[in-house]
């Protein structure tokens, strides 16, 4: 199962046509489209939707979709247990808190710092931060992430410059 992973795209009024090309041309790829939150505008989530499943959570400013999505979620993808949030709280200590927020997933996605995270948790639990295809701030530039599932296992993951 190809899955793509966006957060943090901070897109206002519009159809979604200030995602980059590069996004939206994975998003054709994708069989599931994951948004870790900070979506801002619905109108971003019809884009993806009308492309691929997409499951997303709130991000703190997702003022207009409260009560739309959840703060957090889990489902399983292939096999893989997968949960997102949109904050995990400050660096020091993620990876203990993570697996005791979500003990049964073995992927945890979340987003709100922008900064790209790709590494092993506690566990065998995987930790996927995809930055921020919008807005890099710090970071050198803006990224995405793409991932393979099958069979109850991750075979790919990639952190995607935009």
């Amino acid at each position: 199962m190809r899955v793509v992973v966006l957060a943090d795209t901070h897109l206002r009024g519009g159809s979604g046509r200030g995602l980059p090309s590069r996004v939206l041309a994975e998003v054709a790829r994708a069989e599931v489209v994951l948004h870790a939150g900070d979506i801002i505008d619905g109108a971003v989530l019809e884009t993806l939707r009308a492309e691929a499943p997409t499951y997303a959570v709130l991000g703190n400013n997702d003022h207009d979709l409260v009560g739309v999505l959840p703060e957090r979620l889990e489902l399983d993808l292939a096999g893989v247990a997968v949960a997102m949030v949109h904050d995990s709280g400050p660096r020091k200590g993620r990876e203990a808190r993570l697996r005791r927020a979500f003990p049964a997933a073995g992927l945890v996605v979340f987003g709100h710092s922008h900064i790209p995270w790709n590494a092993p948790g506690l566990d065998g639990q995987w930790l996927l931060n995809p930055g921020s295809p919008t807005q890099r701030r710090a970071q050198p530039h803006p990224t995405m992430a793409t991932l393979d599932l099958a069979d109850g296992r991750i075979d790919r993951i990639e952190i995607v410059t935009v």
